[in-house]
């Protein structure tokens, strides 16, 4: 499973269990973010025991993005489905925006490395 663009390519690592975010996503509104939920969607049916997010290489969500982590995050806390989140200190938007899907989630756990 894997989405590729000009700016952005999110995938699959089945091995690692982990779905890799990089580049810069900006695109408008749910819409456009939907083949994104679906992917997640359909990972967290393959991979229910234990999730990874990676966004340590996303320099850039806007908020309908944000929106879309939110409501998969929600969807997985109603599931009792664990989730790693892993962002980057060295990208600005993620401490905090990150530290807010955790409190959507309390059992979510959150890693946010120094990436050199």
């Amino acid at each position: 499973m894997e989405i590729k663009a000009d700016n952005h390519h999110i995938w699959y690592e089945p091995d690692r269990g982990a779905v890799i975010f990089q580049g810069s996503l900006r695109l408008a509104g749910s819409e456009e973010y939907a083949p994104i939920a679906d992917l997640l969607h359909e990972v967290s049916l393959q991979h229910p025991e234990n999730l990874t997010l990676d966004l340590r290489k996303l320099d850039f969500l806007n908020s309908s993005g944000i929106n879309m982590l939110s409501k998969f995050v929600i969807k997985m806390r109603q599931k009792q489905q664990l989730i790693h989140v892993r962002g980057s200190r060295q990208i600005p938007w993620q401490s905090k925006s990150l530290k807010n899907l955790q409190r959507l989630m309390p059992s979510l756990v959150l890693e946010i490395e120094d990436m050199e």
